[in-house]
């Protein structure tokens, strides 16, 4: 076992082949043993598509957040596909949300961490490990990185080669992403004519009165001087990429050790999360998580009970370091109250450092009367209102928002301003797992989400109790 292998982590030994000694779920059997080691071997020469120093600085900046010095938005595709893949909807996507970070940072008066789901969400877990069609039983649809979306035998199996394309499409994301970032595109004056197009009817007029107020900051501050030119922060953003770390062996393949440190890093992606389903204290994606020094990010769902809350935050933050844990609560609108408040005394008794951020997406998931799987608008506001008011009343810091979301023109979502109906599910339904927000639903989402900011900025919004530790 070498030293790039195994490492030390708050005095328990750590390899990052170790995860498979634990038990595994939601994960694929691969029928061809040797086509698989080849991949990963293959993958294990390849360079990493993110570096450590990158996921130092994202640390860092999550640090700020879990103080209340920043804010995180982060949002993407639900399942990255192949078959989907174009510099036109990466570059739609990445627009959508510098415009809403914009918008964020004008309501919170704050910075706003950008981390994108994007450059490695291939794989999705499943709620059944089958799914019958017109009679016929298959494999469930795993994501692209593991088996093919198409509804046949051939398709639904495990294909470990799935992974070299991965990664190739998550090479040429990131390539095109850090041209955006820094070449000019995503220049806050650009970005903010952007927003003031937002559309819609008299119910928008808000909206566009913030635009405007946007725009009337911006006029005062390039007629003070202060331009791209002369502020280069204006002219570039710092833009993460994450990913659920579901399959566990491409994890693996692009661990590698930062030569600086001398410390695990995970190859794939700046921040990597842990979901819902496979959140296990003892199973194979903790035991993973636990060693790289990535920000890690876990799902916190209604079944989260107090003790494995505990359990978990001591083995993924074993120094208790801010910005290191972010939890992310998806609970359902109407739910929040229920079983938020209760976490948020574990993590407050543990004196624990966590981001709290809000994915309203996942408990909001129903099938319409057409038959499609959607998420009502006013559902998904209504998680993130009831996540705001929670944290209000405890006198913790609301951290982040986390939205499946894309820059397309899709109708996956029904509601927002633009009225996506039942009916209209039907037209543009693009998804290869869960329905997104589109274009227009994820900005008016960020002004509502400003107002809270806004609100809570206001009323002198309270800073959290840590204890040392």
């Amino acid at each position: 076992m070498t030293q790039a292998n195994r490492q030390s982590t708050a005095g328990q030994t750590w390899d990052k082949a170790g995860w498979r000694a634990y038990p595994r779920v939601q994960m694929p059997d691969y029928t061809d043993e040797t086509a698989l080691k080849a991949v990963e071997a293959q993958l294990s020469r390849f360079p990493p598509l993110v570096f450590a120093g990158e996921a130092r600085r994202l640390r860092d900046e999550l640090a700020e957040v879990a103080q209340g010095r920043a804010f995180l938005l982060q949002g993407g595709d639900c399942a990255e596909s192949f078959a989907e893949f174009s510099a036109d909807n990466i570059r739609d996507t990445f627009k959508v949300m510098l415009q809403m970070a914009v918008v964020l940072t004008w309501g919170a008066q704050l910075p706003v961490v950008k981390v994108g789901r994007v450059a490695g969400q291939f794989a999705k877990p499943r709620s059944a490990p089958t799914e019958t069609v017109g009679g016929t039983e298959l494999p469930s649809y795993r994501g692209d990185i593991i088996n093919g979306f198409d509804f046949t035998a051939e398709a639904r199996i495990p294909d470990p080669q799935r992974m070299l394309a991965a990664y190739t499409q998550a090479a040429a994301s990131l390539n095109l992403l850090r041209a955006f970032s820094t070449g000019g595109y995503a220049d806050m004056h650009r970005v903010q004519s952007w927003i003031a197009d937002f559309v819609g009817g008299p119910e928008a007029a808000k909206y566009r009165d913030i635009a405007g107020r946007i725009s009337d900051t911006m006029a005062f501050m390039q007629a003070a001087g202060v331009t791209s030119e002369t502020a280069h922060e204006l002219g570039k953003v710092d833009f993460y990429t994450s990913h659920e770390a579901l399959l566990l062996e491409y994890e693996e393949a692009l661990a590698r050790t930062d030569s600086t440190t001398g410390l695990p890093v995970a190859g794939s992606g700046h921040m990597i999360w842990i979901g819902d389903r496979t959140r296990q204290p003892d199973g194979a994606h903790v035991e993973f998580c636990r060693g790289v020094q990535n920000p890690i990010g876990l799902k916190c769902g209604p079944s989260t009970t107090e003790d494995d809350l505990k359990v978990l935050m001591a083995k993924l933050n074993p120094d208790n370091a801010a910005g290191r844990l972010t939890l992310i609560a998806r609970f359902g609108a109407g739910k929040v109250g229920d079983h938020m408040p209760r976490l948020i005394k574990t993590v407050q008794s543990e004196g624990a450092n966590v981001v709290w951020s809000c994915d309203p997406m996942h408990g909001n998931t129903i099938k319409s009367a057409s038959g499609y799987k959607t998420r009502p608008f006013d559902s998904v506001l209504r998680e993130v209102r009831e996540f705001f008011a929670v944290h209000k009343a405890e006198g913790t810091i609301p951290g982040g928002v986390h939205f499946e979301m894309t820059g397309r023109d899709v109708t996956e979502c029904t509601g927002g301003v633009r009225a996506v109906t039942d009916e209209d599910l039907s037209d543009r339904y693009h998804t290869a797992c869960d329905p997104r927000l589109n274009a227009s639903q994820s900005l008016e989402l960020a002004f509502l989400v400003a107002e809270e900011l806004r609100d809570r900025r206001q009323n002198g919004g309270a800073m959290p109790q840590v204890r040392a530790g």
